[in-house]
């Protein structure tokens, strides 16, 4: 699954097209490299997210392209969150 698409699945940034300005701005990147919306996700991948002062990082668990919100929680787990 496209690394946009996963974003907006997991519920992670609530819009694809959100989550493609910020893989472009170079504000996500999987497994320490800055990487295009069009990254494809795998099971495993660490995704890291700046939003402002504060990154999010999450652990890839499994990839369900039709997940409904209470299954969204479900596709990863957080890894760390820093606020400044």
């Amino acid at each position: 699954m496209r690394l946009d698409k996963y974003l907006k699945v997991s519920r992670l940034i609530k819009r694809r097209t959100v989550a493609q300005e910020a893989a472009s701005a170079s504000r996500v990147s999987v497994n320490g490299k800055v990487v295009k919306p069009a990254y494809n996700v795998k099971v495993g991948d660490e995704i890291s997210i700046r939003f402002g002062n504060s990154e999010l990082t999450v652990r890839v668990l499994n990839i369900n392209e039709k997940a409904r919100r209470d299954e969204a929680g479900e596709m990863y787990e957080v890894v760390s969150e820093k606020r400044d």
